[in-house]
């Protein structure tokens, strides 16, 4: 069974940048497709970013398309999510997650395993 810590936030002011870490347990992490997601208190969570196992071909939300950047380093069964132009409505607590096989990657309900989550705090 995966396991997934996440680390990396903090509080920032508008405009800064931030680079969320995703540390997956296991010697399969390459075999994983691996995905950040985002829940603002008193909204449901939300897809952020997804990065596939072998290709790594990745997608993003809309909301974060140009500032956010997904990448992984199976060497270190890391997952990395790179936060540019971070604005008030970036605020959240920030999951990774990890799936096997083909996926529809913007649903929650299709990753397997969860990490406890980071929160991103962004000041106006």
């Amino acid at each position: 069974q995966a396991q997934l810590v996440e680390s990396g936030g903090g509080l920032v002011q508008a405009g800064a940048s931030l680079r969320l870490s995703c540390a997956a347990s296991g010697r399969t992490f390459s075999s994983y497709s691996m995905g950040w997601f985002r829940q603002a208190p008193g909204k449901e969570r939300e897809f952020v970013a997804h990065i596939k196992w072998g290709d790594s071909f990745t997608y993003y939300s809309d909301s974060v398309k140009g500032r956010f950047t997904i990448s992984r380093d199976n060497a270190k069964n890391t997952v990395y999510l790179q936060m540019n132009s971070l604005k008030p409505e970036d605020t959240a607590m920030y999951y990774c997650a990890s799936a096997l096989g083909y996926i529809a990657y913007r649903r929650a309900e299709e990753y397997m395993y969860w990490g406890q989550g980071t929160q991103v705090t962004v000041s106006s």
